[in-house]
């Protein structure tokens, strides 16, 4: 797993020692290879091409951070990615 560090700003108060204070992502890619621990999730309406989801690309960030959402998957979708990771962590 990799874990992304972001640089405080200036007179921020960071909560890095709560595990709250981060969110894990894992990154969309539009260079889709069809490869182990990559979900395909189409073109949802909110992206501007066809993508899959890259589970090896899994990160952390502060939530703070988080800028806007573009949307959701469909449900059905999202299941598909959480299988994938049960498998990807052999859970």
């Amino acid at each position: 797993m990799r874990w992304v560090n972001t640089k405080p700003v200036p007179g921020e108060t960071r909560m890095l020692d709560s595990a709250w204070a981060l969110a894990a992502v894992a990154p969309r890619t539009s260079q889709i290879r069809n490869a182990e621990g990559e979900v395909y999730i189409g073109k949802p309406k909110f992206l501007p091409k066809e993508s899959a989801v890259n589970l090896q690309g899994i990160g952390s960030f502060d939530k703070r951070f988080v800028g806007f959402l573009y949307g959701r998957l469909p449900e059905e979708t999202f299941s598909e990615v959480k299988t994938a990771l049960r498998k990807f962590f052999n859970l």
